[in-house]
């Protein structure tokens, strides 16, 4: 096989075109699932993204069912943008706004008119003209004459068609509500697998690094006893020969 032709260990597949990983940095649990699923995937030492993303799939799906006890598919939308490297905040405020209709836009402008301070001053105002005018200006022609009932109608009248528009905009109000708790819950979720993922990662890499200082010290040893079978024995060499071994059987212990 050529050089850049190393073979992938799961499907088998190789050439310049298919993306290979080292199965050296692998982290514990891929591995650890690719052992129980496909026994020989360590032969080639090498991995297809492929593979190595479908592996990813399942350890965070099982991680997250192993918690959760289910998997929803918010769960699959953040494992999803895991894998494939994917940004998951979103405006909410932006895209929502951009699916309001007219009648929406006008239902939230009209809820935000009646609960203010303004909307009350001016319904007090014309209360007060009203009855005033009944009352006293136009007591011998008056058009709603004591005890108001033409006010009172148009006061059921306004407060009926007041609360349809307020429940329409606090729905609306919920629904953006539901999808930033949604969004939040994705970005938290994101966040917590991939802090766990790097503190994985990094401990795997730095067990592989005093493995392979470990390694580097023990060739050391066998140079400098090499030497020291060839030739005569100094002080130096032998107490640097001594420093060098326990070196290493204290990073053993550890």
């Amino acid at each position: 096989m050529k050089p850049g032709q190393e073979t992938c260990g799961v499907c088998g597949r190789h050439g310049s075109a298919v993306r290979l990983y080292s199965t050296a940095w692998l982290r514990p649990t891929v591995a650890q699932w690719l052992d129980r699923e496909y026994p020989g995937w360590r032969d080639t030492g090498w991995l297809c993204i492929e593979d190595l993303q479908r592996a990813r799939r399942h350890v965070l799906e099982e991680t997250i069912i192993k918690e959760r006890g289910e998997l929803t598919a918010l769960d699959s939308t953040v494992v999803t943008s895991l894998i494939q490297d994917e940004t998951l905040s979103v405006d909410i405020e932006r895209d929502y706004e951009e699916k309001v209709s007219l009648a929406e836009r006008s239902a939230d402008a009209v809820a935000a008119y009646v609960g203010s301070w303004q909307f009350i001053f001016t319904f007090i105002a014309v209360l007060i003209v009203w009855m005033s005018a009944n009352a006293w200006l136009l007591r011998t022609d008056a058009f709603d004459p004591y005890p108001f009932i033409l006010l009172n109608l148009f006061l059921s009248l306004v407060a009926a068609i007041q609360a349809p528009l307020i429940m329409m905009s606090q729905r609306r109000q919920e629904t953006k509500d539901r999808l930033r708790s949604q969004n939040d819950y994705q970005v938290n979720l994101k966040a917590e697998l991939e802090i766990r993922h790097l503190h994985e990662k990094l401990d795997h890499h730095l067990l592989r690094q005093w493995e392979r200082l470990t390694e580097i010290q023990e060739m050391q040893m066998e140079l400098i006893d090499d030497t020291v079978a060839v030739g005569p024995s100094d002080p130096a060499t032998a107490k640097r020969r001594s420093r060098l071994k326990r070196q290493s059987a204290a990073r053993r212990a550890d």
